[in-house]
């Protein structure tokens, strides 16, 4: 997948394969993993257990939690194929290190290809941003109930 970072728009890189509003998982390190398994499934993450190490290092450097239920845990590692995002949504609370110390049941798992770090993952981080600091966003984001839904969330909000 060539992704043109000129024109680049979130909607490249959601996919109804990489999204789960379901999770079964009710801690950090199984949502994770749950996520992962989307990741592997699709084939944008080549090494399951290599690229959740990468995940969990990454986690204990800084807390991934922004508050208003969403996390943003991230990767980078020479495991992942392709720079995406896998979102898991939890009927559940999780416990998540996060700015406001409350638990999150939002999760946006970024899985960055080494050679990506500096382009497209910022790019991707950058969309990401700004569409959590919009308030109706997260209302919405809480919300949805199709796949299709969150994905048009995500496309249309970012236009805005």
């Amino acid at each position: 997948m060539t992704i043109d970072l000129n024109n680049f728009d979130i909607g490249q890189v959601i996919t109804k394969d990489l999204i789960s509003l379901s999770l079964k998982s009710m801690n950090k390190k199984d949502v994770i993993n749950e996520l992962t398994d989307l990741l592997v499934k699709h084939g944008d993450v080549e090494n399951k257990q290599k690229f959740v190490d990468d995940v969990l290092a990454r986690e204990k450097e800084g807390m991934t939690g922004l508050g208003e239920g969403v996390a943003i845990p991230h990767g980078k590692s020479i495991a992942v194929k392709n720079t995406t995002i896998a979102i898991g949504i939890s009927k559940n609370d999780i416990q998540w290190e996060s700015l406001d110390d409350k638990p999150v049941n939002v999760i946006i798992l970024f899985a960055v290809k080494d050679t990506d770090a500096n382009t497209l993952h910022i790019k991707l981080l950058q969309k990401v941003a700004i569409l959590l600091a919009n308030e109706d966003f997260i209302k919405n984001l809480h919300t949805v109930q199709t796949k299709d839904e969150l994905i048009d969330l995500f496309i249309n909000t970012s236009k805005e």
